[in-house]
């Protein structure tokens, strides 16, 4: 055995680690995002509006997300993505109520875009996996 090693019968005795506190870059977001921040990388929603590719999954974000009152809000894109959001959810409110709990959206019969189903399947998946 080398001097180096302990022998079995040897005690061990573990020292405190010194944790310092770093300080964060940015604040930790307001609002409870579900899909944004994996989606594009954002920790806010002001962040999320300003990316270029937020009217693509706002709509998702509204869907599986009643923390915030979306509703209330005034911004245009959040008005369209809301309004999609109620379509989808009139569509299958049974297959998301199941998978995501959440209050129900206001009913909206309006045409929705059936190539966005499979967008619209992973987000649910992703939203019932992190639950």
């Amino acid at each position: 055995m080398r001097q180096d090693e302990p022998s079995s019968s040897a005690s061990w005795h573990l020292r405190p680690i010194r944790i310092q506190s770093v300080p964060m870059s940015t604040p930790p977001p307001s609002e409870p995002l579900k899909l944004l921040p994996a989606y594009l990388g954002v920790a806010s929603l002001d962040e999320a509006l300003q990316h270029p590719r937020v009217t693509r999954v706002l709509w998702l974000e509204i869907l599986v997300n009643d923390a915030i009152a979306w509703e209330t809000l005034s911004h245009p894109l959040i008005h369209e993505a809301y309004r999609t959001a109620c379509r989808w959810h009139t569509k299958y409110r049974t297959l998301i109520s199941t998978l995501v709990p959440r209050k129900p959206l206001p009913e909206d019969t309006g045409p929705i875009d059936d190539r966005l189903y499979r967008q619209f399947a992973e987000a649910l998946d992703f939203a019932h996996a992190h639950a």
